[in-house]
């Protein structure tokens, strides 16, 4: 069983408490999800199982989409509703404000990253800074905004927003960072993450449904999506020995296969091709 599982992740729980859950279903250790997800969060968790883990850094690299709440006039530690209060503050904006600032975030975006989150620094984890107190210069990171607007009328200080962001992009922050621009303070309060790449919500299971076996495998050669070649007698050694070859192909990439079964994934090296992931 090689592939990509997609799971649909429940509220409360973390991300990695999703792996370990489906490594006891399949009976395997070997799964990784590619792109964390926050306890609150749910929706879209990317599992690649068995010889799919070497393809974890193709899929951690795609765009993600969102849905996501916010609660103004609120500051927390975490920057999201579940965190210890820091602050509050008075909220007066109206949807044409709030417009405005969403706009303003479309493009480039030098985005601070938040203080619990995995991020390290100088070989620790930031959230472990945060939690023994201890100062630490916050990495920023440039990302990209590619589509963010409000989807419901702000009412009770709380609004929706759906948007469509770059590999990297911490929702939490891009409230906060919106909320500051918009006069107050904020926090995440909801989100949902509803694709990853091609990989939609409407096609992720359940954990109960993996669990009863409602669900199916995507190949790797189905999620890479790379031109296939049968491999020719004559280049089967040198490239099941991982052996650069000359490039007769014209690709980018070129997955080799033999008798239907995933031999490699090549990739140009000047006039050769040289081996990116072998399956073997």
């Amino acid at each position: 069983m090689d592939g990509i599982i997609l799971v649909n992740k429940e509220s409360g729980m973390t991300s990695r408490d999703v792996v370990n859950k489906v490594c006891h279903i399949l009976n395997t250790k070997k799964v990784g999800h590619t792109g964390t997800l926050d306890p609150m969060a749910t929706g879209v968790l990317v599992l690649a199982i068995n010889k799919g883990l070497k393809i974890v850094n193709e899929i951690t690299s795609l765009d993600k989409e969102y849905e996501a709440e916010i609660t103004l006039g609120i500051n927390t530690d975490t920057l999201d509703i579940t965190g210890n209060t820091l602050s509050t503050k008075e909220v007066n904006v109206t949807n044409e404000d709030i417009d405005k600032v969403l706009n303003s975030f479309i493009g480039d975006y030098d985005m601070e990253v938040p203080i619990y989150s995995a991020i390290k620094v100088n070989g620790k984890k930031l959230y472990e800074y945060a939690r023994n107190n201890e100062e630490v210069d916050i990495p920023v990171h440039k990302v990209k905004i590619y589509e963010l607007k409000r989807t419901s009328d702000i009412k009770d200080n709380k609004f929706s927003i759906k948007c469509k962001v770059s590999k990297g992009t911490y929702i939490r922050s891009l409230v906060r960072d919106i909320s500051k621009e918009l006069g107050t303070v904020g926090v995440m309060s909801k989100l949902n993450r509803t694709k990853q790449g091609k990989f939609d919500i409407k096609n992720c299971y359940t954990l109960e449904e993996i669990k009863n076996g409602n669900y199916k495998l995507i190949s790797i050669k189905d999620v890479i999506d790379l031109p296939t070649v049968e491999i020719p007698d004559n280049l089967y050694k040198k490239i099941i020995n991982g052996n650069k070859i000359e490039d007769i192909y014209n690709y980018e990439k070129v997955l080799f296969e033999k008798d239907n079964r995933i031999i490699a994934i090549y990739i140009k090296d000047d006039t050769l091709l040289k081996p990116l992931h072998m399956f073997i």
